[in-house]
């Protein structure tokens, strides 16, 4: 007799246990939407250095042939997360999709390319004029602007106080991205500057309609991720059952919406692992 899987943790609300078990029950019909940066890797002080967990393309690989997709949506350039979370050429994760920028790119595994609007010419002014701006708000020192092609980022995590930088600049940089036609995303330490009209609850609620998924997983642990579990909310009151992951609970606002609180990427990849033996 072959050894019984290890019980899923439950869900804490209702909502999240009846979507835990519409996943369940038709798994073919079900979308597993994943964040990356704190979700699927540990967030790093550089993050041109984050990889995700060595868990976590098993995980995904094990999970993918049995829902109708899973896709990870990210504040990266979709490239680069494909990159770092070693996910291309992968058996198992031939549908594998990644939506970068918030949606506004799109990676499929399927043929291997990247579909890249335009960019906008707010970020462009905006980039060139960061070095001045950081320069004159006297947050030069331990700042580090990281260029994402479709937006701009200020992190703050290398000053000597992150957080004192991070709410000094969160205004000034409000102000510079109105006047560039653009929107600030605070996350942990970042303060991103893109454009407007995308989020990950856009994306999230978009991709759910192409695929015609019946049910739909979120996991997420930035403020970024709020549109995603709004949208989340959405579909359930529309009649589509959804479970909530919170990835980590320093995020306090994610955390209380969240059906289910784990702490980082290995207990995410653990539980999407769980969650392929349940299939």
């Amino acid at each position: 007799m072959g050894s019984q899987p290890e019980p899923l943790p439950t869900p804490a609300t209702p909502s999240g246990r009846d979507g835990l078990a519409a996943i369940l029950r038709r798994p073919d019909r079900a979308v597993i939407a994943i964040d990356f940066d704190g979700t699927l890797a540990e967030i790093v002080a550089d993050p041109e250095k984050a990889r995700a967990h060595p868990d976590a393309v098993p995980a995904l690989a094990a999970l993918a042939p049995h829902v109708a997709s899973v896709a990870v949506i990210t504040g990266r350039p979709a490239g680069v997360a494909v990159r770092h979370g070693g996910f291309a050429g992968v058996p198992g994760l031939e549908h594998l999709v990644v939506l970068g920028h918030y949606g506004a790119e799109r990676w499929d595994a399927v043929t291997g390319t990247v579909h890249t609007p335009a960019p906008h010419p707010g970020v462009a002014a905006a980039r060139a004029e960061l070095p001045g701006f950081l320069d004159a708000q006297g947050a030069w020192r331990g700042t580090w602007v990281e260029e994402k092609g479709q937006a701009v980022a200020v992190h703050t995590r290398r000053a000597s106080d992150p957080q004192a930088a991070f709410e000094a600049l969160r205004e000034p940089l409000a102000d510079l991205a109105t006047r560039h036609g653009l929107i600030l995303e605070p996350g942990r330490m970042v303060l991103e500057l893109r454009p407007p009209g995308m989020d990950k609850g856009v994306a999230l609620a978009a991709y759910v309609r192409e695929v015609g998924a019946e049910s739909v997983l979120y996991a997420g642990d930035d403020l970024g991720d709020l549109p995603a579990f709004a949208a989340v909310e959405k579909l359930r009151s529309d009649g589509t059952p959804g479970l909530l992951v919170a990835a980590d609970t320093v995020i306090t606002d994610l955390a209380d919406q969240a059906d289910l609180t784990l702490s980082g990427p290995a207990e995410v990849t653990s539980f999407l692992k769980s969650l392929s033996t349940h299939m």
